[in-house]
């Protein structure tokens, strides 16, 4: 299977797994010096972001092996597989232990000593999550041409690329959180606040686990073509001089950028053998010069 550039050189999650391991070994200080809840949440989160990385690397690795007897269309969406993981790892543990650190800390508060160093290290954070999610949304920029960019985002088949967006997204966001929750209870004497801003990350890193776990659950079910690509694959059909008819155009994504289609025709009438065969040939060249993502394309007469 071809990958693409993004999978064969992953620079963005190798920007979020450098930024992340820098980033959690500060917070966890930190947070070990001056108790603060919001900081442990964020030390969490970037140590379950760091390990995301890697699952993602793995993912990558084991989805570029050769086809096999046993998988004869080749291993592309085990990378479809491993950010499902991701996804829960976010969901569990990342949203899940922020959001009992933040309940206990609201249970038990304690004062918070001078907050000058979390927000040292919530700066730095930000510098640092800042170049990774700049680094991951110029790879995500170029790929997607001249499409709108929510449009093209949602649209997106590569975890590689709109996992790390989604997490360093987040991670900005609760970076946010945490520093309005370490100044609020520190200025006015509330503790609580501190307890409150971790529980909102984790509220926060559990919807983005939640959106990562529904794109990932469409494309390990089998999700193929959008309806307006599988139409103009049925325009190009007709347009054909032999072919009258055009079925159901059935697809499917096998890896980030490779799609199963299979295509049933109606030739026309009296049409001969050698011209169903050209018509076929040309469509099939035609069709995949259009949509390159299609590299496998069935035609079959109906």
């Amino acid at each position: 299977m071809s990958s693409s550039k993004n999978s064969e050189r992953p620079i963005a999650i190798y920007g979020a797994i450098a930024a992340n391991v820098a980033i959690a070994i500060t917070k966890f200080i930190v947070a070990g010096v001056t108790g603060s809840s919001a900081m442990l949440s964020e030390g969490i989160h970037s140590a379950v972001d760091t390990f995301n990385g890697v699952l993602l690397l793995i993912g990558l690795k084991l989805s570029r092996r050769p086809a096999t007897e046993e998988y004869p269309f080749g291993h592309g969406r085990e990378l479809y597989f491993w950010s499902l993981i991701v996804a829960v790892l976010i969901f569990g543990v990342g949203g899940g232990l922020s959001f009992y650190e933040g309940v206990q800390h609201i249970r038990h508060p304690e004062p918070l000593s001078d907050p000058f160093w979390n927000y040292v290290v919530l700066a730095a954070a930000a510098l640092f999550e800042g170049v990774s999610f700049g680094i991951a949304l110029r790879e995500f920029l170029q790929k997607k041409g001249s499409a709108p960019f929510w449009k093209s985002l949602h649209r997106s088949k590569d975890p590689t690329t709109y996992t790390v967006l989604a997490e360093d997204s987040a991670a900005l966001a609760g970076l946010g959180v945490a520093a309005l929750g370490i100044y609020a209870g520190h200025r006015l004497q509330i503790p609580e606040l501190d307890g409150v801003a971790s529980v909102v990350i984790g509220l926060l890193l559990a919807g983005v686990a939640v959106l990562l776990v529904w794109e990932a659950r469409g494309l390990l079910i089998g999700e193929g073509l959008q309806p307006e690509t599988a139409r103009a694959i049925r325009e190009m059909a007709v347009a054909s001089p032999h072919i009258e008819s055009c079925g159901q155009v059935l697809s499917m994504y096998l890896g980030p950028e490779e799609v199963l289609v299979t295509l049933d025709i109606g030739f026309a009438e009296g049409t001969l053998a050698a011209d169903a065969g050209r018509a076929a040939a040309e469509l099939e060249r035609e069709v995949q010069a259009r949509f390159p993502v299609i590299r496998r394309l069935f035609i079959e007469p109906a």
